[in-house]
């Protein structure tokens, strides 16, 4: 990772913060339990996985062109474009691995286009133009939600979620315990 502190360097840094912690979550979960899901209509642990990365891949496949346009296409027809075969990616230690390799591949091209082309404006689904940055950010935000997902279904096992585990204890509970 990168020492300069570009905008766009630190908002990779924050990514890597984002998708590292989805990691550890998933990481957490027994293997066995990667089909849970709390209702029949909700996703699976693995099915949250697939979906963080189909969108992540489409994203960043778009994020990288000169004519980025989300309106280029539905959502789910750009996921069919350029993240047909992640179903695929059917146990934790395959999504997991496709987590980490989509994550270098896409910072490493995104650097490559550099800042200027990251601030440059795009079409959103919504075509309100933005900047290449502003959907990045979308990106990062998208995986923040899912990892809530995923921590809520963790103590719905019972489980601690990694998050939770690596937490410093805050100062109000060491105050708290003195009275």
């Amino acid at each position: 990772m990168s020492n300069s502190n570009t905008l766009l360097d630190e908002l990779l840094r924050d990514w890597y913060d984002i998708r590292r912690g989805l990691i550890k979550e998933l990481n957490s979960i027994p293997a066995v339990r990667m089909s849970f899901r709390p209702t029949l209509e909700s996703r699976s642990f693995l099915d949250i996985a697939q979906h963080v990365l189909q969108y992540s891949i489409a994203t960043m496949e778009e994020l990288v062109r000169e004519d980025t346009n989300f309106q280029r296409a539905t959502f789910d027809q750009l996921i069919s474009l350029y993240a047909p075969n992640i179903h695929r990616a059917d146990s934790q230690e395959k999504v997991v691995n496709i987590l980490v390799e989509q994550y270098q591949d896409a910072t490493e091209r995104i650097t490559r286009c550099g800042e200027l082309h990251m601030m440059q404006l795009a079409i959103r689904t919504d075509g309100k133009k933005v900047s290449r940055l502003s959907f990045l950010q979308n990106e990062i935000a998208h995986e923040m939600y899912h990892r809530g997902q995923l921590t809520v279904y963790i103590r719905l096992l019972g489980l601690t979620p990694a998050y939770t585990k690596e937490a410093p204890r805050p100062v109000w509970s060491a105050i708290t315990d003195r009275v």
